[in-house]
């Protein structure tokens, strides 16, 4: 077999496992958005035999033999294979130079091997096991988060514990289950690196927020009332598709908790509507556009191989905060917005000035819920949860003083303690998809959102003239060729050095915060 051959069926063989995940997840997706309500322990058989079926495929031993083929072949000096315009059988021909694998596609080979020697030490009854439990578990949350009943989710979210300890002891992590999981939501990271980042800006962020607080400066909030959601959906309709996503490969429907789902080929973003509060569900959906937007701007033709796909979720938080706060809260993008918004609703707008309407998108105010955060206080949300998940995979917490740590620690960090759990512990879904690891992205996101704005802003100063008159395709432009078109080249960091010049830093975050909302607050 050529290594021509041999890399067009590890390819083949990548994108079939591919195809076979995005099945997967298409049916969560369904999950959360249409599935009847008595038919859940269906869905949980067939998320497990989809599961099963995709790690088959991503474990199949002919994909190691291709691994290990084309690593013993590629830039050895005994290999003198001809390309693909070599003669045919029986011709006699020029001699042609070796073919050796591209960079690119030495960059599928080493993405490819790591995944596939993580994926081969997952038994296949583990896998199913765990799509089940997290099927049954998100019903069990979704239902016991509405009677605030946090006993009666405990048992499904330890063994989500144990599952997620399990995980990391067959991958080799038996003693730091939490990098690992870390390391699978953000490659390279670990449970130190981010402990440093965040103290760092723990540090200068507690007293900005407490400033900012404290100020005699309040936005208004009386007259987000009586917001009917079918012009809310029209009009969030029309901001997302002017920063770029593509509705032909793409909708938006409503979940109990928002989220983005699919590839490049097919993205399902959800959102959430609140007649009384429509800067939620407008501010969510743009949230969530980021992330649609990073999906599709993958390159196509490499779609199921590591060149195709992202790097993982702290890089994917940067593109969905980046939109959502840099860009939207931002004073060109209402220049340009804030017609078509009063225009949608008139009555509801009609004794708020242009300034008031501003202030209260960037309303700073401590709040219980984490998706309803200001910026200035989100990322001690996400504080709060890391500090949580470290002690849970330490064995220093246990599930069931959970609601107690969670509320000691919003009262240390927000100055607030949740009156049921509904509003504390429970308010997440993450967890019932044992996504441990997956919230400090969020913070991670938040801090490469605002290096990659400090950077673009550097080569476009007039960038934010550009939002001013509606158009976003230079930011977007500039997102596609230094994030998006790079695949999975680089973990987090390394990305964060080749495109800013630095490593990751808090420095730019809390600049930014500080630039937009102290002149804002100041009296």
């Amino acid at each position: 077999m050529t290594t021509e051959t041999a890399y067009a069926e590890l390819v083949a063989r990548l994108k079939r496992s591919h195809v076979l995940g995005t099945v997967n997840g298409l049916l969560g997706w369904d999950e959360q958005v249409n599935l009847p309500p008595d038919s859940a322990d269906l869905r949980a058989e067939q998320l497990a035999v989809m599961a099963e079926l995709q790690h088959a495929a991503a474990s199949d031993p002919r994909l190691g033999e291709l691994l290990a083929e084309l690593e013993g072949r590629d830039g050895s000096p005994a290999f003198a294979e001809a390309s693909a315009g070599r003669p045919g059988k029986g011709t006699a021909g020029p001699a042609v130079p070796p073919y050796q694998l591209t960079a690119d596609q030495q960059v599928v080979l080493q993405r490819a091997r790591r995944d596939y020697d993580r994926v081969v030490k997952l038994p296949p009854e583990f896998v199913r096991e765990k799509a089940r439990h997290n099927s049954q578990t998100f019903h069990a949350w979704a239902d016991c988060k509405a009677r605030s009943d946090f006993a009666g989710y405990a048992p499904f979210l330890q063994k989500q514990l144990e599952l997620a300890k399990q995980e990391a002891a067959y991958l080799g992590y038996a003693a730091a289950p939490y990098d690992y999981l870390i390391d699978r939501h953000d490659p390279g990271m670990t449970a130190a690196v981010i402990e440093r980042l965040f103290a760092e800006l723990k540090t200068d962020l507690v007293p900005l927020m407490r400033e900012i607080v404290s100020s005699p400066v309040k936005a208004r909030t009386d007259f987000l009332r009586g917001f009917p959601v079918a012009p809310q959906r029209e009009f969030l309709r029309a901001v997302t598709e002017r920063l770029g996503f593509n509705y032909r490969r793409g909708r938006i429907d409503v979940s109990l908790h928002p989220f983005c789902e699919g590839s490049g080929a097919d993205i399902r973003m959800t959102t959430r509507f609140d007649e009384n509060n429509p800067l939620n569900s407008l501010f969510g959906s743009i949230h969530e556009t980021g992330h649609g937007l990073y999906e599709q701007g993958l390159p196509l033709e490499h779609q199921g191989t590591p060149l195709g796909q992202a790097v993982g979720m702290g890089v994917h938080e940067s593109q969905s905060r980046l939109w959502e706060n840099q860009v939207a809260r931002g004073r060109a993008f209402w220049r340009f917005f804030e017609p078509r918004f009063r225009e949608t609703f008139p009555a509801q707008l009609r004794a708020v000035s242009s300034d008031e309407l501003y202030l209260t998108v960037n309303a700073v105010r401590p709040t219980l819920i984490r998706v309803d955060a200001d910026e200035v206080t989100y990322n001690l949300h996400i504080i709060l949860r890391f500090e949580l998940e470290k002690r849970l995979l330490a064995g220093m917490l246990v599930v069931a003083d959970l609601p107690a740590a969670w509320n000691a620690l919003a009262q240390e960090l927000l100055g607030l303690t949740p009156p049921n759990d509904r509003e504390g512990v429970l308010q997440d879904v993450h967890w019932s998809g044992g996504m441990f690891g997956y919230f400090p992205s969020y913070c991670i996101g938040n801090m490469m959102a605002a290096q990659l704005w400090h950077q673009v802003r550097k080569e476009f100063p007039g960038l934010e003239e550009d939002f001013a008159c509606g158009d976003f395709s230079r930011l977007l432009g500039w997102l596609r060729r230094q994030i998006h078109a790079q695949g999975r080249r680089h973990d987090t960091q390394e990305l964060v050095r080749v495109v800013t010049g630095e490593p990751l830093t808090p420095r730019h975050l809390l600049h930014y915060l500080r630039e937009r909302y102290l002149p804002l607050y100041r009296a």
